[in-house]
């Protein structure tokens, strides 16, 4: 039973493949623009640090904190206590790599100020998007010993999931175009090349992000259907 309807069945594959194929290939855009601008000393007499500090203000958004954190590629905005967090790579850094990101970062932060309504669709998503990943698979391939409805119940899950990551591609989409207009005014020209070229890179892992996960959605859905006929 299993090897018609889970990873045995290689005819499934088709739905995978292309978001596994294209997140590989996002991936490494994305290690390959910050490995290159990470040597890359701006002129812009700015940390990522120090830059994020200024993007804020000016911004009128001098309560948000701007702390590091472990890891490199590992920052974040966080708008449900208003905290921005840098990594190692980036936090203490003067490259046109660090600083691309620690702009992308304060897009976030201005896009929760000026309630940006993509980014609070996301934030609503998150409780919902994050319980149909963990567990729509084991609803789904349960359901098909015991229940359509359980079956069912684990698609309409996964889709939130799916419905999560469309919703996060206009917000880092917008946040990197931020980026790159404030960047245009505090940055030399000369930087400017690799700003662009780390942000369309870091921006074409959520398409695949989103490939990847309608590949999975139509996957569940063909189990299902097999199932039925």
């Amino acid at each position: 039973m299993f090897g018609n309807y889970m990873y045995y069945n290689t005819a499934y594959l088709i739905y995978l493949l292309p978001g596994l194929i294209l997140g590989l290939y996002a991936q490494a855009k994305v290690k390959g623009a910050f490995a290159e601008y990470s040597k890359k000393e701006s002129g812009g007499n700015f940390t990522g640090a120090s830059l994020a500090r200024k993007i804020l203000d000016d911004h009128g958004l001098s309560h948000v904190p701007v702390n590091q954190v472990p890891g490199n590629l590992t920052d974040f905005y966080n708008p449900q206590d208003e905290t921005l967090h840098l990594s190692q790579g980036v936090y203490g850094k003067s490259s046109v790599a660090a600083l691309a990101v620690a702009a992308h970062e304060c897009g976030h932060a201005i896009q929760d100020a000026e309630d940006y309504k993509p980014l609070r669709i996301r934030s609503w998503l998150v409780p919902a998007a994050q319980f149909g990943s963990n567990f729509a698979y084991i609803l789904v391939f349960v359901g098909l010993i015991f229940s359509n409805f359980l079956t069912n119940l684990g698609i309409a899950l996964y889709a939130i999931a799916v419905l999560f990551t469309l919703v996060t591609l206009p917000v880092e989409y917008n946040a990197s175009s931020r980026a790159k207009n404030i960047l245009a005014t505090l940055l030399p020209s000369g930087d400017q090349k690799g700003v662009h070229k780390m942000l369309d890179a870091a921006a074409l892992t959520y398409v695949a992000s989103l490939v990847s996960a309608l590949g999975t959605l139509l996957r569940l859905m063909a189990i299902s259907n097999n199932r039925r006929n």
